[in-house]
């Protein structure tokens, strides 16, 4: 796996700040087919810029629709009255299920001869309960595939009947392309639905999208039968403009990252008691114990965490929070108690089956879960995070597989709130509604912080980084200790220091812990044996071999844990901790390093002598600023920090004040 099928997010401890939201997908592909259809110009302003919106607006330009972008997010939309210009096409729509659905039944209505197509898993979403109410309108539609499943054939259509039928238990956006196409039949239609209908929010997205085109869809308190009347054509908004709001399904994500994360994080715009059935979300978090904010005028929701710092298990039925939903269940890792999401069936025909994926990926980190037709069913693993304050890392086993799903994504990026970092796959596909997401999510939340601290060899690094980690109450890593404690255990079990794939697995299998001064080794302590000529020698063979390096790397990063980490080594703010805090050079001359480890030796009782250990100082910086693999050098970014002329104490408050000047 290369690195840009993957991206890896440290341990995050706290969450703060805000957020403007992208356009709402739900409203913004909406409002695209809505404009086409209508008589008249409308411009479409704060659209969502994403996978599905793209795929519309090709669908709408291959359709002869006359689509002009006005930059910063805005389009204008001549519209065709219901009659497209190219009367033959074939469309390709991604895995846009907002574009797919309603533009078949748009397209089925109209007149024309159509293919309608999509990725694979496109191919493998329902859709025969669409076609099956279509074709009792006389609409042409046949399945070049799998019977019930795009790819489509669409031929004109001979129209009749004015009562049809569609089932409303496996997804909305069947009614939702229904009613949006009853308009272009200019007769009197009543649409009754079988089963009971799931997403109901979706459905008043809809209807509220086609009154603002002068449509009325005049529907029961139930929302089990709807009736559109010939009277009402699509004509463009008196004003000329459609806004878009912001995506309430995507605050859902950041309004979490404040409730698990400390906060206040605010979104926005959104209103509070918005069309979009994912704003109810906030009321979830409430449920919860977040504290939840609203502000109607300025359009904007705020949460933060528990007074006690911690969320508890909820039982919900989520059918008017369906996409939202799924952020619960990530929520529910760092909830006390066994949290409960009910009526979430249409989680199953979505991007993938969202119930097996979320099931799958949440036991990675040791929750029970249980899954069914329409529930799922989680309890966070007994190490599971449960205050925002002191958190307790949970183990994610593996990497966290997305299924091309921009849900799955964003959703798990939430877990790097349990102590550890994560990994997600598939970062890419957060691209369908929200391409910028993990910047924006980086902008919001606040990694544990490191220090790192480099130098040359008996620059006394260790031991200043060692008293700074327990000045401030921090852990510590020696990623130097950590190629000894290597070269040891592969001494210990007759593993040559040149079989670099055996080095490379044994790197994963050792257990190391740093507890002090004390370093632990397959649970036995260690001591000077660690600081040999030999385990020097070892060391420095290993650490030269990348495979060993790489291998490594997920072990020096596990060290990373609240409250924070003061990390030693040579490529700590170069590799493996990029976004260190503090990144400290720390250096003397090699004279007063030389005085410094023959002091060292004779307080252990040991014979020294100044010459030699001055030529052997010498000749390792020599050879460390020339090797090929982490060679000595000033990383970018670190302050260098001369310790000739100070002690110890000295150095040691030198870098908590270069901290303090910096957090």
């Amino acid at each position: 796996m290369t690195q840009q099928e993957y991206i890896d997010l440290p341990p995050l401890l706290s969450a703060h700040g805000s957020v403007r939201l992208p356009g709402s997908k739900s409203i913004s592909n909406r409002v695209l087919l809505l404009a086409a259809l209508a008589q008249g110009t409308t411009v479409v302003r704060d659209l969502l810029h994403s996978d599905d919106t793209e795929r519309m607006l090709e669908a709408l330009h291959t359709l002869g629709v006359k689509v002009e972008s006005l930059g910063d997010n805005a389009y204008r939309i001549t519209g065709c009255g219901g009659d497209f210009p190219n009367k033959e096409a074939k469309l390709f729509l991604g895995n846009a299920g907002t574009a797919f659905r309603p533009l078949t039944a748009a397209l089925a209505l109209s007149g024309g001869n159509y293919e309608l197509s999509g990725v694979a898993r496109m191919h493998e979403r329902p859709i025969g309960d669409l076609v099956d109410a279509l074709r009792q309108l006389g609409a042409k539609i046949e399945y070049l595939g799998n019977e019930g499943f795009p790819p489509l054939r669409i031929s004109p259509a001979t129209v009749s009947g004015d009562t049809v039928q569609v089932r409303g238990d496996v997804s909305s956006q069947f009614l939702t392309g229904l009613l949006m196409a009853l308009p272009l039949l200019h007769r009197t239609v009543r649409v009754e639905v079988v089963g009971e209908l799931i997403s109901k929010p979706y459905i008043n997205i809809t209807i509220q999208m086609m009154s603002h085109f002068g449509v009325g869809v005049v529907s029961g308190h139930d929302l089990t039968g709807f009736t559109v009347d010939s009277s009402y054509h699509y004509t463009a908004p008196s004003s000329g403009v459609m806004h878009v709001e912001g995506d309430a399904s995507s605050a859902s994500y950041f309004l979490a990252a404040g409730a698990i994360g400390g906060g206040p994080v605010r979104v926005g715009p959104v209103h509070p008691r918005s069309v979009q059935g994912d704003v109810k979300f906030a009321d979830a978090l409430e449920r919860m114990g977040a504290r939840v904010d609203r502000d109607d005028e300025s359009y904007w929701i705020e949460a933060r965490a528990p007074e006690n710092g911690k969320l508890k298990a909820i039982d919900l039925d989520c059918n008017h929070i369906p996409d939202a939903a799924m952020t619960l269940a990530v929520a529910a890792l760092f909830a006390e108690g066994t949290t409960t999401l009910r009526n979430i069936a249409s989680w199953r025909v979505k991007e993938t089956d969202r119930i097996a994926a979320m099931a799958t990926e949440l036991r990675k980190t040791g929750a029970t879960v249980e899954e069914g037709a329409d529930f799922i069913r989680i309890t966070p693993p007994p190490s599971a995070l449960t205050s925002t304050l002191h958190p307790s890392p949970f183990t994610l086993h593996g990497s966290v597989d997305t299924y091309d799903d921009h849900r799955m994504a964003m959703c798990f990026s939430l877990a790097a709130f349990g102590g550890a970092g994560i990994r997600i796959n598939d970062p890419k596909c957060v691209a369908k509604t929200f391409p910028d997401y993990f910047t924006e999510f980086a902008k919001v939340t606040q990694p544990v912080p490191v220090i790192a601290i480099d130098g040359p060899s008996a620059s006394g690094k260790g031991t200043v980084a060692q008293r700074v980690a327990s000045a401030l109450g921090w852990h510590y890593l020696d990623s130097g200790a950590l190629y000894r404690l290597l070269g040891l255990a592969a001494q210990r079990r007759g593993v040559a220091l040149d079989a670099e794939e055996r080095l490379a697995e044994l790197a994963g299998q050792v257990d190391i812990r740093f507890e002090g001064a004390d370093i632990w080794l397959d649970g036995g302590k260690v001591g000077d044996e660690l600081r040999t000529e030999e385990a020097g020698s070892a060391a420095s063979k290993i650490a030269a071999l990348p495979k060993v390096r790489a291998a490594l790397l997920d072990k020096q990063r596990a060290f990373r844990c609240a409250p924070g980490l003061v990390a030693d080594g040579r490529d700590m703010a170069s590799v493996v901790f990029t976004d260190s805090v503090l990144k400290i050079f720390l250096t003397a001359s090699a004279e007063a390093r030389a005085e410094r480890r023959y002091k060292q030796l004779k307080e252990k009782g040991m014979d020294a002598n100044i010459a030699p250990l001055l030529q052997d100082i010498k000749a390792r910086d020599e050879r460390d600023t020339q090797r090929s693999v982490a060679p000595l050098q000033q990383a970018q970014g670190a302050s260098l920090l001369d310790t000739t002329a100070l002690n110890i104490e000295q150095a040691v408050q030198e870098v908590l004040d270069r901290y303090r000047a910096v957090s």
